[in-house]
């Protein structure tokens, strides 16, 4: 009797499970992705030569199934959350309907380290293939990823080295006194031949009658209504005018002809996290820089009255980052903070409500509003801008610049990068 051992080799599953698929191959389903990080004309050149070359070269391949180009145009690469194209193929693909993702090159897909790996190892989980052609490297790859490692940590350190050679450049400029407005949302400037803001006529007037009617006893709210009823377009073109936006301008000294300059600074390269300036990094005034809208005095006048209709600010509260910034449409005034609690005092609730509700002969028509319902408003605005809403004190008193509650019941913020947006409750 024959006693040696007998071994019989059992191919994996899914080595057998390739083999048929080889039979019966189906064609990958292939997309790839495009990015330039500026709108100028000779990135719009490489954003459309990219999206042209790879829709035919997918095409052209009888094996693949084309899918869609997904590009993103002056975006940033150091971080995924507002790439919209990015990110909308990345959920394409992890769902099952993207096999292949071809891209030119590692710095395109992204420049962040942590983004780069974390995003290639959830395709490779879901069964998608990552190409990048430039350094030939194939995410199903064994080595691939200790490559990747090396190469995004360099792409990561080329955005740094580019980040601190623009921020140079800005403080080079800054020293130099030379200012720069966002003139598409900014009422009564234009850029001049020279560089520096030239007044535009017909929207200096409307400046100059703001400061007019505020002067003259008009509340805030008051000359934002009449601005709407008036059908007067407000600095970013909508028809109503948030009394945050009337604020701005009169508190704005850049209407009386000079710039402070670095109101705000980027804390991190990487997650462009914009920070209000609180004296973290040097500032700038420039005095006499432009030709005045507002005659100094008029202007000087105008921040007394404005400081006198603001003399009850609420009690800083490090839990709540509405403090100091949720505003009466009403008065002008600040709104409050209170603790309700229910009937059998089982339950507290944070609530806001206007301080002069009942300091005049008007009482204010605008509401209570519980704290909640506030939080809840800005988690719609941050969802909307595809960032996490999660909640944060600190991060999010360094987004909010004001909150104007009207009789309505609608919120208009107005957040630090200049942007506003209106919530109904």
């Amino acid at each position: 009797m024959n006693t040696e051992p007998k071994i019989t080799v059992i191919e994996p599953i899914h080595r057998r499970i390739e083999s048929e698929a080889i039979v019966k191959a189906e064609k990958l389903k292939v997309a790839a992705y495009a990015r330039v990080s500026t709108e100028q004309d000779e990135q719009q050149s490489s954003y459309e030569a990219q999206v042209d070359f790879y829709t035919r070269h997918i095409k052209a391949n009888p094996d693949w199934e084309f899918v869609k180009v997904f590009a993103d145009r002056g975006i940033t690469g150091t971080n995924t959350k507002n790439r919209e194209e990015f990110n909308e193929m990345i959920a394409l693909a992890l769902s099952g309907g993207i096999d292949l993702i071809l891209t030119k090159s590692i710095s395109r897909f992204a420049r962040n380290t942590v983004d780069t790996l974390q995003t290639v190892r959830d395709l490779k989980a879901a069964g998608v293939e990552v190409r990048f052609e430039k350094e030939n490297l194939h995410t199903f790859d064994p080595k691939c990823e200790m490559m990747l490692t090396i190469m995004s940590s360099l792409a990561q350190e080329e955005s740094r080295s580019i980040s601190e050679n623009v921020r140079w450049g800005q403080q080079q400029s800054m020293r130099k006194g030379k200012i720069h407005l966002a003139y598409k949302h900014f009422l009564g400037y234009r850029k001049g031949e020279n560089g520096r803001p030239e007044i535009v006529e017909e929207e200096a007037e409307i400046v100059r009658k703001i400061y007019d009617l505020f002067l003259s006893g008009w509340t805030v709210r008051h000359i934002a209504e009449y601005l709407t009823d008036e059908g007067i377009p407000t600095p970013s073109g909508k028809e109503k005018w948030p009394v945050s936006t009337v604020q701005n301008i009169l508190s704005n000294e850049k209407y009386r002809g000079d710039a402070l300059l670095q109101k705000t600074y980027t804390e991190d390269y990487l997650t462009k996290k914009v920070r209000k300036n609180h004296g973290e990094v040097k500032q700038y005034l420039v005095e006499h820089s432009h030709e005045p809208i507002i005659d100094p005095e008029v202007f000087d006048r105008a921040q007394e009255l404005l400081a006198k209709r603001r003399p009850y600010k609420a009690r800083l509260r490090d839990t709540s980052p509405f403090c100091n910034k949720l505003v009466c449409a009403d008065c002008g005034g600040f709104y409050g903070h209170k603790v309700w609690h229910n009937r059998d005092n089982t339950e507290r609730y944070d609530v806001w409500y206007c301080n002069q509700r009942y300091k005049g002969d008007k009482v204010c028509n605008t509401p209570f509003l519980r704290e909640d319902e506030i939080k809840h408003a800005f988690e719609r605005i941050l969802k909307i801008r595809n960032e996490s809403p999660k909640f944060s004190v600190d991060r999010w008193r360094d987004l909010i610049e004001s909150v104007s509650v009207d009789s309505g019941g609608m919120l208009h913020f107005a957040l630090t990068d200049g942007t506003t947006h209106t919530i109904e409750l």
